[in-house]
């Protein structure tokens, strides 16, 4: 069927050929009429059918927008264990329990497939009898999934197919469905703002008919090395408009491990940050953190090595003031108070000297984490940073006290869990 709904411009016509075919386009014997409002007890009224966190939502389309290697199949594997088993695998609530949940992968074989499924089970400790019968997984590969097709005279978007697609959650009862890549699942110009908006608004019918969630997952454009936003799909701006919730993927970068407190490289780059950049439904959730992390499948022998997997899972980000309290603050303020403390890092006068003999630190392998605490104090006031003389005369940031700790607020942390060097230096102040 081709594409028969395309939007009429009314900016050059006669008034009364307007008149006509907007009369001709509405299908005989429907009468239009305005409906009084009639005034719903608002606590009558159903609650939205949450699948997952404020992530999948019953009747409306997710997107997933990330760049390539970002992990996103991998997180689509982590939704679907998580929806089937029941179990939060990166840290979403169900609110309605375990759900069946259906993978459609466009690009990887169904031998690949099940080492995903397979790899993310053995990590996460999940068994058959756990998802039951909740999960489905096909490759487009053995079964292609053409939504849409293009050629010079336009676009038909392949009703049969999802009829199809239709049948299937309704009879398997599938709660999610998961289509991984959306370009795969159509051969029309991701350009065309007209075709995507009619092939993203055809998965939300099906979403509304059905009761199903939708996901579909989408390459970004060209960034630059810039961060991903909602807006940043590929092609047409179609599919993020009709989608109700844009989840865009982004790898930590070295200033949010700097912030963290994170030294180690090769952690921060399987690290990636799940934000809500558009949830129409729902407020944004906060950030959610996820570590790529490779499993083994131990199905190697004596001539072929085992194979690893990546898998998906919640990453809880480190509290960079875990067994600090006031009282290193305030004897940080002592040390600060009583000398001259360089504000930048490569000085042998830096502050964080300061920090790293009160909590027990080293200003080295620790600078991250020094750093993140630095920046804290200096934002919440505790210090300041100021140009100064140095003792050559030239001025120099240099951090000296803000808001000074009452002593009498300080909470006096036991011996043993005061920093290395604390409980000796600071004489006459109980620890």
């Amino acid at each position: 069927m081709r594409n028969a709904t395309a939007p009429m411009d009314f900016a050059d016509m006669d008034p009364d050929d307007v008149a006509s075919r907007i009369a001709g386009a509405t299908p005989t014997g429907t009468a239009i009429r305005a409906t009084p409002y009639r005034w719903p007890d608002p606590r009558s009224l159903p609650t939205r059918q949450w699948l997952l966190g404020h992530w999948l939502l019953r009747g409306e389309v997710t997107a997933i927008i990330a760049p390539g290697g970002t992990g996103k199949s991998t997180i689509g594997t982590a939704l679907a264990l998580s929806l089937a088993s029941g179990q939060p695998l990166l840290g979403k609530p169900l609110p309605r329990g375990p759900q069946s949940a259906w993978i459609y992968n466009l690009e990887d074989s169904q031998d690949e497939l099940d080492r995903q499924v397979s790899a993310a089970c053995l990590f996460h400790g999940i068994v058959p009898d756990d998802c039951r019968n909740r999960l489905c997984v096909d490759s487009g590969l053995v079964q292609p999934l053409c939504t849409a097709t293009e050629d010079r005279d336009g676009f038909a978007i392949a009703e049969g197919v999802f009829a199809q697609v239709a049948a299937t959650v309704r009879d398997r009862a599938i709660s999610v469905v998961i289509v991984d890549p959306f370009v795969s699942s159509h051969t029309v110009r991701e350009s065309s703002n007209e075709a995507i908006d009619a092939i993203a608004k055809r998965w939300k019918r099906l979403a509304q008919e059905t009761g199903c969630a939708v996901v579909l997952v989408h390459h970004t454009k060209k960034l630059g090395g810039r961060e991903v936003t909602a807006e940043d799909g590929r092609g047409a701006v179609a599919l993020r408009d009709a989608a109700r919730v844009v989840l865009p993927l982004n790898a930590m970068s070295q200033v949010e491990a700097e912030e963290l407190g994170i030294t180690d490289p090769a952690l921060r780059r399987s690290l990636v940050r799940v934000a809500t950049g558009k949830a129409n439904r729902a407020p944004p959730d906060a950030a959610t953190w996820i570590k790529l992390e490779s499993q083994c499948l131990d199905n190697g022998d004596g001539s072929e090595p085992a194979d690893y997997v990546g898998v998906a899972c919640l990453w809880e980000k480190p509290d960079v003031f875990h067994g600090l309290s006031t009282w290193h603050l305030y004897q940080v303020q002592l040390r600060v108070a009583a000398g001259q403390w360089r504000d930048n890092a490569q000085a042998k006068d830096w502050v964080g000297h300061a920090v790293a003999q009160v909590a027990g630190l080293s200003a080295d392998k620790d600078k991250a984490r020094i750093k993140a605490i630095l920046k804290t104090w200096k934002r919440n006031g505790a210090l300041k940073v100021e140009n100064l003389p140095d003792k050559n005369g030239d001025e120099r940031p240099f951090v000296v006290v803000g808001d000074p700790v009452d002593p009498a607020q300080v909470s006096y942390p036991h011996p043993e869990k005061c920093g290395a060097e604390s409980a000796e230096s600071a004489a006459g102040d109980p620890c």
